[in-house]
């Protein structure tokens, strides 16, 4: 009796921890898709758009995250597959707005582009922080750990990009670096999912 009242303590604070931490890496990630998506729109930058669309998403599925601390890890592993399922959508939206840019070429703001990926880096590394001590401790945290670890590499992308755009005075380098985000994003998503597909097959507890 004791040895389970010990179990169901030690699970209440773990599920404590997780919503704590979710909850503050959501309103990070609100507060800078906001920025990131204005940056991008006066920048014209297909790179800082598909960087704020990673704020999004990640505000998202940090919600969704939060619904499921409780649940069951089957419950966590069909959130962790609608997740999966919200990266492709925003790598798709990536590539939409890659095209848009090569039928109407422009040189972005490289100002803004390095401005905002820097400060999106900085906030990023603090969710990466805290997310990491919940990185292996079931597939909801493990799927929230690998988005915001999506997010560093995007940050330094469109931070290289502005650089390019800077060097070169071309527009090229922004949509370089935005294709490659979308490959990166379709390859978490198919991360992500596979995942999440391998815990539904494991037999119910």
């Amino acid at each position: 009796m004791g040895a389970c009242c010990d179990d169901e303590c030690a699970l209440d604070r773990l599920q404590g921890k997780q919503r704590v931490t979710l909850i503050r890496v959501l309103l990070i990630n609100a507060i800078m898709f906001v920025l990131i998506v204005l940056a991008a729109l006066f920048a014209q930058s297909a790179a800082l758009f598909s960087d704020s669309l990673d704020n999004l998403g990640d505000a998202l599925t940090y919600g969704l995250s939060l619904y499921v601390v409780s649940k069951s890890a089957s419950s966590k592993a069909l959130v962790a597959l609608f997740k999966g399922g919200l990266i492709f959508i925003a790598a798709s939206l990536v590539v939409a707005q890659v095209v848009y840019r090569l039928l109407h070429p422009v040189v972005p703001s490289f100002e803004l582009m390095g401005l905002f990926s820097v400060l999106g880096l900085v906030a990023n590394g603090v969710c990466l922080f805290l997310l990491w001590q919940h990185r292996h401790e079931d597939i909801n945290m493990s799927s929230v750990f690998e988005c915001s670890r999506n997010d560093i590499a995007s940050n330094l992308s469109v931070i290289f990009a502005a650089i390019g755009v800077w060097v070169f005075e071309s527009g090229w380098p922004d949509i370089i670096l935005a294709s490659l985000l979308a490959l990166m994003l379709l390859n978490s998503s198919a991360r992500v999912i596979k995942g999440a597909c391998l815990e539904l097959k494991k037999p119910a507890d």
